[in-house]
């Protein structure tokens, strides 16, 4: 990875060549199993979240990024109709994501 890249240009690739697993509570499930290689957090991510995913960071061993822009502008990179706050990539690929939808 090249340092002079930032985060959102970094983002952007990983969006082209995967799709990202998107959500706090399945990233955070995930990164405590160890399956989670790059994460990714909006400017406006909760305090909480974020200084729990920068120290899960550093006992599983994962990229963390904080991005530039609010969750609003990422579920519109991401190409959908609601706000994303975090997401993240898993270590091969293999981890689709699951709709699930609460009546």
């Amino acid at each position: 990875m090249e340092k002079n890249k930032d985060s959102l240009s970094i983002l952007k690739e990983e969006l082209k060549a995967k799709s990202p697993i998107m959500g706090t509570d399945v990233t955070i499930k995930l990164v405590k199993s160890g399956k989670v290689k790059k994460v990714f957090f909006t400017k406006n991510c909760p305090t909480e979240t974020k200084e729990d995913l920068k120290h899960y960071s550093k006992i599983f061993n994962y990229e963390v990024y904080e991005l530039s822009i609010d969750s609003g502008e990422l579920g519109i990179i991401c190409k959908k109709p609601f706000p994303i706050a975090v997401l993240s990539y898993d270590w091969n690929g293999s981890i689709k994501q699951r709709s699930t939808w609460i009546y």
